[in-house]
């Protein structure tokens, strides 16, 4: 597959910041889920900081990756092939017909979790542990898509074999 040359640099640029950013992610993710949240855990979250502290660098990681997704990566690999997203949705729909993403329904709704993580905390517990729950599942979908980029632009010629 071909891609423009002009949109190379920029796409090259926000893969290698994607990666660094699910690196981090995944490194926070892996201490807040060693064992799986519970009601009674969020319930002690008040007087456990370090815990809390966890969770805050969790929620703030998972709400960075996903804007740069969103933002910056599938917008930017959308215009080297040759799409013009005028928004995420446009970005969207040329990663899933790229199989960068399975699907961008999922893509979005796994957008609205950082909302519900940073204000239902203090208002409804039980949705707050279960956008928790749910946004630890998205982050595999989001490692997969900055992973299936990355083996584009590999087989693609935009990469070298490990950037």
């Amino acid at each position: 597959m071909l891609f423009i040359p002009e949109y190379a640099a920029s796409a090259r640029i926000a893969l290698e910041l994607a990666r660094r950013e699910a690196v981090h992610l995944r490194f926070t993710q892996s201490g807040l889920f060693a064992q799986v949240p519970t009601l009674e855990w969020v319930q002690s979250l008040p007087d456990k900081p370090t815990e809390g502290e966890r969770l805050d660098a969790f929620v703030s990681r998972f709400s960075r990756l996903q804007d740069h997704l969103g933002d910056k990566l599938l917008p930017r690999f959308a215009e080297l092939v040759g799409a013009s997203p005028r928004s995420l949705l446009d970005a969207l729909n040329t990663a899933e017909r790229m199989q960068w993403v399975d699907s961008a329904q999922r893509f979005v709704s796994a957008r609205k979790l950082r909302n519900l993580m940073v204000h239902e905390y203090m208002t409804d517990q039980t949705l707050f542990l279960d956008a928790v729950l749910a946004a630890n599942d998205a982050c595999h979908m989001f490692y997969d898509s900055v992973e299936r980029i990355q083996v584009w632009a590999i087989t693609n010629g935009l990469l070298q074999e490990s950037i």
